[in-house]
């Protein structure tokens, strides 16, 4: 029997086997390759998304794999595809989705929050889920299409363009994924980031990066955009300390794209907002246009997503991969390798 990693309750997770009913109509059953561990998964990890994740609960949304079987009525793959899951599923009849914002649906099925995710040897997902990835892209780096989809999503909501002065505040894999696109978009960007080992790796990346605990951020920016300010910042950091930084160093007419999830209320300087005409963005999720271009972007290497994968683990060892992420230190993505070779006898 397949085996999957499990989140049972705050800061426990086990792996066991777990039954794969066939594919239903529309439906197509995926062969889990690697699946990267994300922030949002070390929130449910936490215990903060109780209320929401019914545990034993299945993991995982950010992947790559091959199509196994298809279900009745499923046409455009077949088994062996290579393939990354959008993993979203709406209603198609709430205000969100008539006003074409079936992205943030307001009863939204998120896969891999709120239905079983994708870190198990076998997963049943609807067909109209899959996008396509290249055979020749490595599926390590594919697993990688889905947190760059979000950076796609991010630069466009924030409307980057070329030219322009922008400031991540955050370099972890997102910051660092939306830096890039950003980059690609003809901007001019600096990353701010606390840890020495995640700007080394932007630096390596061709990213300047710069210190909050030794730079002053807005002296920096002013220097850098002759006391303009900058365009556009994004706040990927989820502190305090990240929201005033972001805010400060914005020029007239500003726009603040909001990209980390802040689970208490932060004070903000409205009055700078006032002052300057500041815009704030949310940006949630992606839509498949998000995706498809995540998918060209991985593919080309102008994201080099080897780069930001710091380890690959097998499924028995998710739970340790958990921990070892929730401990902090010199990593950016840890990936966990689903495949059955990967885990040898413990199948």
């Amino acid at each position: 029997m397949p085996l999957a990693a499990r989140y049972t309750s705050a800061r426990t997770l086990d792996t066991a086997p777990v039954p794969t009913p066939p594919p239903g109509p529309g439906e197509v059953e995926l062969a889990p390759a690697y699946v990267g561990i994300c922030g949002t998964d070390l929130h449910i990890f936490h215990g903060d998304m109780d209320a929401r994740v019914s545990a034993p609960a299945v993991l995982g949304h950010e992947m790559s794999g091959r199509v196994v079987r298809v279900g009745p009525d499923v046409e455009g793959c077949r088994p062996g595809d290579a393939v990354t899951v959008m993993p979203l599923r709406w209603d198609d009849s709430c205000p969100a989705c008539r006003s074409g914002h079936r992205h943030i649906c307001q009863h939204l099925d998120f896969i891999g929050i709120d239905s079983p995710g994708a870190m198990q040897q076998r997963w049943i997902v609807p067909a109209s889920t899959l996008v396509h990835v290249p055979a020749y892209v490595p599926l390590e780096r594919a697993a990688l299409v889905e947190p760059t989809a979000v950076a796609v999503h991010d630069v466009g909501r924030a409307g980057v363009c070329q030219g322009e002065r922008v400031v991540v505040v955050g370099g972890g894999p997102v910051g660092v994924l939306i830096a890039l696109v950003a980059r690609d978009a003809g901007a001019d960007v600096r990353v701010v980031e606390l840890s020495a080992h995640r700007r080394a790796l932007a630096a390596e990346l061709g990213l300047i990066t710069w210190d909050p605990t030794v730079d002053d951020v807005p002296d920096l920016v002013r220097e850098w955009t002759g006391d303009a300010g900058a365009d556009v910042a994004f706040e990927v950091s989820g502190a305090a300390a990240g929201v005033e930084t972001a805010v400060e160093v914005l020029g007239v007419r500003g726009r603040l794209c909001l990209v980390a999830i802040h689970s208490r209320p932060r004070e903000v300087n409205l009055h700078r907002f006032f002052w300057r005409e500041l815009t704030l963005v949310g940006a949630r999720l992606y839509d498949r246009s998000d995706f498809e271009r995540a998918v060209v972007l991985v593919a080309d290497g102008t994201i080099p997503a080897d780069r930001l994968i710091s380890k690959v683990v097998p499924l028995t060892e998710a739970p340790a991969a958990f921990q070892a992420l929730e401990a902090g230190g010199d990593v950016m993505k840890i990936l966990v390798d689903c495949t059955d070779d990967a885990q040898g006898a413990a199948v």
